[in-house]
């Protein structure tokens, strides 16, 4: 007998994957360059040159068989202590190496997190939009996903809505900042209230209400927006972070848990992390790719392009018509549909637009439309947008 929900989630791929796919498919057909994907969040900006020159470094002045094997289990000391010093000068906090738990990318980070935490009967509260592996994460664990409607028009969110949600078997909120998909990203008035709701109802239950923040996308913002460091509004809050679209090292799969040592009882907290890492088999991160991170932390790919194609991608959509939620970070963009998504991606393949349908993503009458792509390919498509907008006579 076979677990009934491993087969169910190994026999559907996520819509975006089966989008993707579709995609890959009509390229072969018809030319990559008559297919206009936007499907998935696969960086289209290269690496910066000192990733490369990390790694050289590293191949060079270290023995091959300390670059390649096994560093501790959490990740090794002096990456985390790295890690822990640079966000000590960023954000003003106190953590050090043994807050750090390193992580094979923030998918990694988060159901660590959760796993951590988990009991059943547990609820995990988050804001629609979001990505749709929440759930999958969530539920794996034993727990009950939440969701909570964010604001239309702007997605922040209400507190009103917040407060109703938590309830006494509210284990922890889920918050992504810049949003996937919607590259909104939480003024730090939201922050407050959301912080301030949480300490209340963790004084009414008598209970720790945790904050999980998964942040892959912290550094892609534009016009100098600010993204608030959670650690220094909550107390009981894990950081889940990436350098997959930071540093355009998707592939690599490296990342980190950071556990706030201001947390009630820490050191259980973050051994519950270690645990839940060695319960899933997530020990000891890509040992090059922790020193490589290490190397190169604080440093970011060239952001412009992705910024190019949002104002491009934005005036012009709205231009046509399309009613669009103007993303301040991230690199994708939410555009509200003038019907059922679903029946709008399947009319926009007829035009080669492979566009995602935002109902898993929790907003049904929206579509997610990855900008992380070449800048080229965005100029070709907007004649095919403006005939997909012509159709329902915006």
């Amino acid at each position: 007998m076979l677990s009934e929900q491993m087969m169910a989630l190994g026999k559907t791929r996520s819509v975006i994957r089966e989008i993707f796919e579709y995609g890959n498919k009509r390229k072969q057909e018809i030319g990559a360059d008559k297919v206009f994907d936007f499907s998935l969040g696969n960086p289209s900006v290269p690496a910066p040159e000192s990733v490369n020159q990390a790694i050289r470094d590293i191949l060079d002045e270290m023995d091959s068989t300390a670059i390649h094997g096994y560093t501790s289990a959490p990740g090794d000391f002096s990456v985390r202590q790295t890690i822990a010093d640079y966000i000590n000068k960023e954000h003003g906090t106190s953590v050090n190496a043994d807050d750090i738990y390193m992580t094979v990318g923030a998918a990694a980070s988060l159901i660590i997190s959760i796993k951590a935490m988990a009991c059943p009967g547990d609820e995990f509260i988050t804001f629609t939009p979001y990505f749709p592996e929440y759930r999958v994460f969530v539920q794996v664990c034993g727990a009950k996903l939440v969701e909570v409607a964010s604001r239309e028009g702007d997605f922040q969110v209400e507190p009103e809505s917040l407060e109703t949600a938590i309830t006494p078997n509210t284990k922890a909120l889920i918050l992504n900042s810049p949003n996937n998909p919607s590259g909104v990203v939480l003024s730090e008035e939201t922050i407050k209230n959301i912080c301030g709701i949480l300490e209340k109802k963790q004084k009414e239950y008598g209970h720790e209400i945790y904050l999980i923040t998964d942040e892959p996308y912290r550094e892609l913002v534009y016009d100098d927006i600010k993204v608030p460091y959670l650690l220094n509004y909550y107390d009981n809050t894990l950081v889940g972070y990436s350098f997959s679209k930071s540093l355009s090292l998707p592939g690599e799969r490296i990342g980190y848990i950071v556990v706030s040592n201001k947390m009630k009882n820490d050191r259980d907290m973050y051994a519950a992390v270690c645990g839940a890492g060695r319960a899933l088999g997530f020990v000891c991160a890509p040992s090059l790719f922790q020193r490589v991170a290490a190397r190169c932390i604080g440093q970011t790919s060239d952001i412009s392009e992705y910024k190019r194609n949002r104002d491009l991608l934005y005036s012009s959509l709205t231009k046509y018509g399309f009613q669009c939620v103007r993303p301040d970070g991230a690199f994708y963009l939410f555009m509200k549909t003038p019907e059922d998504a679903g029946v709008f991606c399947e009319k926009a393949k007829k035009y080669e637009l492979l566009l995602v349908p935002g109902d898993d993503f929790g907003c049904p009458g929206y579509v997610r439309i990855s900008y992380c792509v070449k800048t080229e390919q965005i100029v070709n498509s907007l004649p095919a947008f403006e005939k997909l907008a012509e159709e329902y006579q915006l």
